[in-house]
């Protein structure tokens, strides 16, 4: 994997704490080898919507990063549940069901953007930058345009 400038977090300068969601362990643990490369850290993982908020109350993270399609509760529902929580949650999407009416009802509902799955590295790094607010640009290879 390629090398990254680590993201930090601007108040403090400690390393960004992720929230992992996702209803595949192989999936969390691509995610979690990714955020490592950024210098960031796990704060929790879930692999349902329902656990989700609950964990998010538990390691308030600094992003959440959310799968869509998962049992128990969907990942949009449980996006939009965090957001009413916490109205200062980063919540960015991550799914292979890149639909456009799935990507524009999670930006409706609070997610701040959207990663297509195969997760690729650089794609996700501008992704998390952009949301941390770290630099004005949107990454056109997200693809989502959720920029525009």
């Amino acid at each position: 994997m390629e090398h990254f400038a680590p993201v930090r977090r601007t108040k403090d300068g400690q390393p960004v704490r992720y929230l992992v969601v996702d209803d595949s362990v192989f999936a969390r643990k691509n995610l979690a080898r990714i955020i490592e490369a950024f210098g960031g850290q796990m704060a929790g993982e879930a692999a349902d919507g329902l656990t989700a908020i609950s964990e998010y109350s538990r390691v308030n993270p600094d992003i959440v990063l959310m799968d869509i399609t998962m049992p128990q509760m969907e990942g949009i529902e449980a996006a939009e549940k965090i957001m009413q929580q916490h109205p200062e949650a980063r919540v960015v999407m991550v799914s292979s069901v890149g639909y456009q009416e799935n990507i524009v009802a999670a930006l409706q509902r609070g997610a701040r953007h959207f990663v297509q799955k195969p997760v690729k590295a650089e794609v996700l790094y501008e992704v998390i930058k952009y949301v941390l607010g770290e630099d004005g640009t949107v990454a056109n290879a997200a693809g989502a345009g959720a920029g525009s």
